[in-house]
């Protein structure tokens, strides 16, 4: 892959974290309050029954496991804690605890997966996790244990979706489309129980919340996660990862343009030094680090 093209994907994957970083304003200005479960149901549920809808395959074997894996953490456990953060916590500080992502690729793939730890990609980490704090260092945060343990639970479950997909690929008889709807579908329908046991469904539902529910489920769930399964196909694990800090960056932006949030040079200075870990982190065309073809990524394309 030459570094136009990587440069190509990495702004196409950019854009499912991007949209991500709405979740946040979504979830606390057009949902129904305290509904974490039910939002992720229809969120999820939604967008893999539209998907599943125009690819008509199933998966087969060993594979309906793996996908069952992979629905759990991509999907049903992940977008449980991303709900639930942003309940218990502020959009901002809830962003800063799910930016530790690309620290917990790094080391699950060095313990589990065995590769390498690079110097560049911690310090770009570091970069990163500095900006996000800068970019909510004036707000009024006040600590909330439960949410930033229900953060760090949904980082580490997409961390290690990430790893997975990557390391398993796709099934040789499963277009992406259908991947992505299939964990999405068997990742709601796990939250679908819990959703329906402890919470209940709002009486009636408003034009406003019809709108949140519809925006998270095409545009967060179908467009995001086709281009972020992309994005894991044709990129590294943790250059992926990096791109995740795109979402805080988002929810800061959109937060200040929307809710009239503020926006210091502090702030500012975040901004950059987000975009920079992005960039220190971009993949290194040299022999060394050549990827290693994957038998089931071979079809679909």
């Amino acid at each position: 892959m030459n570094k136009f093209a990587t440069l190509i994907n990495i702004m196409i994957t950019a854009l499912a974290p991007i949209i991500w970083g709405s979740t946040y304003i979504v979830t606390t200005q057009t949902l129904p309050a305290n509904m974490p479960l039910l939002a992720s149901v229809i969120r999820a549920l939604l967008a893999g029954i539209i998907l599943l809808l125009f690819c008509r395959v199933r998966p087969y074997g060993v594979w309906w496991l793996k996908m069952a894996a992979l629905g759990f953490l991509n999907i049903g456990l992940f977008f449980y804690c991303l709900f639930a953060a942003a309940y218990f916590l502020p959009g901002g500080l809830a962003s800063l605890v799910m930016s530790c992502q690309p620290i917990i690729v790094m080391v699950i793939g060095a313990l589990v997966f065995r590769h390498k730890l690079s110097i560049m990609h911690v310090f770009s980490a570091l970069v990163g996790v500095a900006g996000i704090g800068l970019l909510v260092l004036n707000s009024a945060v006040q600590l909330n244990t439960q949410g930033i343990m229900v953060g760090l639970v949904g980082t580490t479950s997409m961390a290690m979706g990430i790893l997975l997909t990557k390391h398993w690929g796709r099934p040789a008889n499963m277009s992406l489309l259908a991947f992505t709807g299939w964990q999405l579908t068997l990742g709601g329908l796990m939250l679908l129980p819990a959703a329906l046991w402890l919470e209940t469904f709002p009486s009636q539902l408003t034009l406003t919340n019809i709108i949140g529910y519809g925006w998270l489920s095409l545009a967060g769930g179908v467009f995001g996660y086709f281009v972020w399964f992309r994005g894991i196909e044709k990129l590294p694990p943790v250059t992926t990862s990096f791109l995740g800090f795109m979402s805080s960056l988002s929810a800061c932006v959109l937060g200040y343009l929307i809710l009239g949030q503020t926006f210091t040079h502090l702030q500012l200075v975040g901004c950059v030094a987000i975009v920079t870990a992005i960039y220190l982190a971009r993949p290194r065309h040299d022999k060394s680090q050549s990827p290693v073809a994957l038998p089931q990524r071979k079809l679909g394309h």
